[in-house]
C-alpha cells in the first residue's frame, strides 16, 4: 500500500468554489492532515506498523516472540554439543553430522562440570570401556565463543538411556540449566527443544506437550516409562538436549523420535526430568544406579492372560529368602490339580498397577530400604479372590 496514492489534488473545494492556490497555507494544512489520516489507515491495513502520521514508528516483535528469544538466549549456554570420541574420525565434520549416535547434545547439570546426555550418544565409548576422553564436549562461554573440552565418563544407565560426563572447564563455560517438575505437566503446554540436530549447534524448535506417560523404546531397545511426547522437532543430534517449559525450566531430556524416515515426523519423546533427577545423583556418586527391587519375577502379559489376568502383574517366581518372600507373596506354582497362579499385584502404595512396566516405573521413585505396600489379589483362579496388603522393604537390584 502507498498512502501517497490517496493524496488530494493541488486544489481543494470549499463552499462550491475552487480555491486553487489562493490560500497556500490553508491548503498545505488540509493536505498534511488528510495525508496523515490516510497513512495511518493504510498502515493498519497493510501491517506496516505505522502508529500515526508524521510520528510513525516501526513496532518491535510481539511480546510472545520477545519471550521466546529471551528464553533461548538465557538457556542456550546450558546446552552442549557432545561427540563420542571413539567415533570421531579426523574431525567433527559432515560425516558425524549424519550419524544418529556419536553426535548429540548435552545439558550442563552443575558448576562442577557435570554434563548429562543420552547413553546412546556415547555408547561407543561405553562399549570400549573408555573413561577419560570418552567424549568431546563443546561449551559456549560468556563471550559467545565455543570451546571443546575432553570429557570423562562418570557413569551411565543403559536402562534409562542416561549418561553423565564431566569436563574440567572454567566457570565461565558452565551455566547449569534450571530444573522443573515433570509431574506437573499438562497436555497442550508450550515447550522448547534446544540441541544440535545434524550437527547444527544451538538450534531451537518449539511445540507443545502432545502426550504424557508414554512408553518410550530407546535406541538401545530398553523401555522407558512415563515419557513426554512432543511435536517440537527432534532430529538426530537432538538426543541428550533439554526440553524446556516456557519458564526456561528443564522438564525432560530429548531421547527418541517415532519415524519411518530417520527424521522428525512430529512425534518426539523426552525422558521426564523427575526420572533423570533420581538417576544422575547416583551416577555421580556411585558411577551406577542403585536400583530398588522387589526381587520378584513377573509373568509376561501373554502368560498372565492364560490365567485370565488382564490387569495387574502376576507373580511368577518369588525368592523365598527375599523380603517379598518373607512377607508372604506367593509365586505361580504347581499342585496336584495343575498350575496355580500366584498373587497378582494390583497397586503399589495405592497407585494402580496394570503390568510389570508400571512396577518398574514406580520403583524408580524409591530408594533401597524404603517400605512399600503392595495390594494383591490371591486366588484369581477362584470365584472370589482375596484382597490383601503386604508391606515389603525394597532391596537392591542385582
Amino acid at each position: 500500500c502507498d498512502a501517497s496514492q490517496r493524496c488530494v489534488s493541488d486544489e481543494t473545494t470549499s463552499g462550491g468554489r475552487t480555491s486553487g492556490h489562493d490560500d497556500d497555507d490553508a491548503h498545505a494544512h488540509v493536505f498534511r492532515v488528510f495525508h496523515a489520516d490516510m497513512a495511518e489507515e493504510d498502515g493498519r491495513a497493510c501491517g506496516t506498523g505505522f502508529a500515526s502520521g508524521a510520528s510513525a514508528a516501526i513496532l518491535g516483535p510481539p511480546a510472545e516472540e520477545e519471550s521466546m528469544v529471551a528464553l533461548f538466549e538465557t538457556n542456550t549456554r546450558g546446552v552442549a554439543n557432545v561427540f563420542d570420541a571413539t567415533l570421531i574420525n579426523g574431525n567433527r565434520g559432515q560425516k558425524l553430522a549424519d550419524e544418529a549416535e556419536g553426535n548429540g547434545s548435552g545439558c550442563v547439570w552443575d558448576e562442577d562440570g557435570h554434563v548429562v546426555t543420552n547413553y546412546h550418544v556415547v555408547g561407543g565409548a561405553i562399549a570400549a570401556k573408555k573413561t577419560y576422553g570418552a567424549a568431546q564436549v563443546v561449551l559456549q562461554g560468556e563471550d559467545g565463543d565455543s570451546k571443546a573440552f575432553p570429557a570423562t565418563l562418570v557413569g551411565a544407565d543403559r536402562r534409562k538411556d542416561v549418561a553423565v560426563l564431566r569436563v574440567d572447564a572454567p566457570k565461565s563455560f558452565l551455566k547449569p540449566l534450571m530444573r522443573g517438575d515433570s509431574t506437573a505437566l499438562r497436555v497442550g503446554q508450550q515447550v522448547l527443544a534446544i540441541g544440535n540436530p545434524f550437527g547444527f549447534d544451538h538450534t531451537l524448535t518449539t511445540g507443545v506437550v502432545s502426550g504424557l506417560n508414554r512408553e518410550i523404546q530407546s535406541q538401545l531397545g530398553s523401555n522407558i516409562g512415563g515419557g513426554i511426547q512432543t511435536d517440537a522437532s527432534i532430529n538426530p543430534g537432538n538426543s541428550g538436549g533439554p526440553l524446556l517449559d516456557m519458564e526456561g525450566r528443564m522438564i525432560g531430556i530429548n531421547t527418541a523420535i517415532f519415524t519411518n524416515t530417520g527424521v522428525s515426523a512430529g512425534v518426539g519423546f523426552a525422558i521426564p526430568i523427575n526420572t533423570v533427577n533420581n538417576i544422575v545423583p547416583q551416577l555421580i556418586k556411585f558411577g551406577k544406579v542403585v536400583r530398588p527391587s522387589l526381587k520378584v519375577q513377573f509373568a509376561k502379559e501373554n502368560v498372565a492372560r492364560q490365567f485370565a489376568v488382564t490387569n495387574g502383574a502376576l507373580a511368577q517366581f518369588v525368592d523365598e529368602k527375599s523380603n517379598a518372600g518373607k512377607a508372604g507373596l506367593l509365586p505361580t506354582r504347581r499342585s496336584l490339580g495343575g498350575i496355580v497362579p500366584g498373587d497378582v499385584v494390583t497397586a503399589i502404595d495405592g497407585r494402580r498397577v496394570r503390568n510389570e512396566a508400571d512396577i518398574d516405573n514406580y520403583l524408580d521413585e524409591y530408594q533401597v530400604g524404603e517400605v512399600v505396600v503392595l495390594t494383591v489379589l490371591r486366588g484369581v483362579e477362584t470365584d472370589k479372590p482375596e484382597k490383601l496388603s503386604l508391606e515389603i522393604a525394597l532391596e537392591e537390584s542385582k
